[in-house]
């Protein structure tokens, strides 16, 4: 199979199925993923799904590299590359312009109106490839061609919690402020980290996701709900 095992550090290695960013790669990932999930050799700590590559993190107190290595290669005959379905979650974004400051200037630099930016936003279901950079943050592909941009040449400081953004084929909100150089079309006033739910990350990779336009005074709303702690966002989760 054409794998290839990478060192991270003393107590990590990487298994890579390739080098592109696409469905079929990252399936096959959290496969590995799942798998090992449920058939999780001696000293496994955790394993972290990446756009295409599995992070394999053990205690070497309990086991070596070679044994869980050895596992992980078993595993992967059986692995196949159909991981389970994960969750579809309609998460809603309010494109005010306020609320999305890069709006005018992506849909001018793309030679769109905004309106037909915004229709192209919400037309694609998004797939949750990884999590990274802070807590909560999903990597969504694969956004329409026609919205492709790279990043913003100078990055904010301040990014505001909730930001639905764009760079390249890959869309976000942000979880928390923080700085960052993508394109802020928009604005979800659900929280994707939540320290106070049992499991405070929203989204995992392998999840889907669409986005739902709201009006200012629905996405006020539900922002004041959710700073209150009476919005459940299990009523986004769809029904399988």
């Amino acid at each position: 199979m054409d794998v290839r095992f990478t060192t991270a550090g003393d107590t990590a290695f990487n298994v890579e199925f390739g080098e592109g960013i696409d469905r079929p790669t990252n399936a096959r990932v959290m496969a590995l993923h799942a798998r090992l999930k449920t058939a999780a050799p001696p000293g496994l700590v955790e394993t972290v799904p990446t756009f295409r590559s599995l992070q394999v993190v053990y205690d070497p107190a309990v086991t070596s590299r070679r044994e869980v290595q050895a596992a992980v290669e078993a595993e992967l005959a059986h692995a196949g590359d159909a991981p389970a379905e994960g969750s579809l979650w309609r998460l809603p974004v309010c494109y005010d312009a306020e609320l999305g400051p890069d709006l005018a200037e992506l849909s001018a630099s793309l030679g769109l109106s905004a309106g037909r930016l915004i229709d192209l936003h919400g037309s694609t279901e998004y797939f949750v490839y990884m999590l990274g950079f802070m807590p909560g943050f999903a990597y969504m592909g694969d956004l329409p061609a026609e919205l492709e941009r790279p990043r913003r040449s100078e990055p904010r400081v301040r990014v505001p919690a909730g930001s639905v953004a764009t760079a390249g084929r890959l869309t976000t909100v942000y979880p928390w402020e923080s700085p960052g150089g993508w394109h802020l079309i928009g604005r979800c006033p659900v929280p994707l980290y939540d320290g106070a739910r049992p499991s405070p990350v929203l989204l995992a990779a392998g999840d889907r996701v669409r986005f739902e336009a709201v009006d200012r005074a629905r996405f006020d709303a539900l922002s004041a709900e959710a700073a209150a702690g009476r919005f459940d966002p299990d009523t986004l989760r769809a029904a399988p």
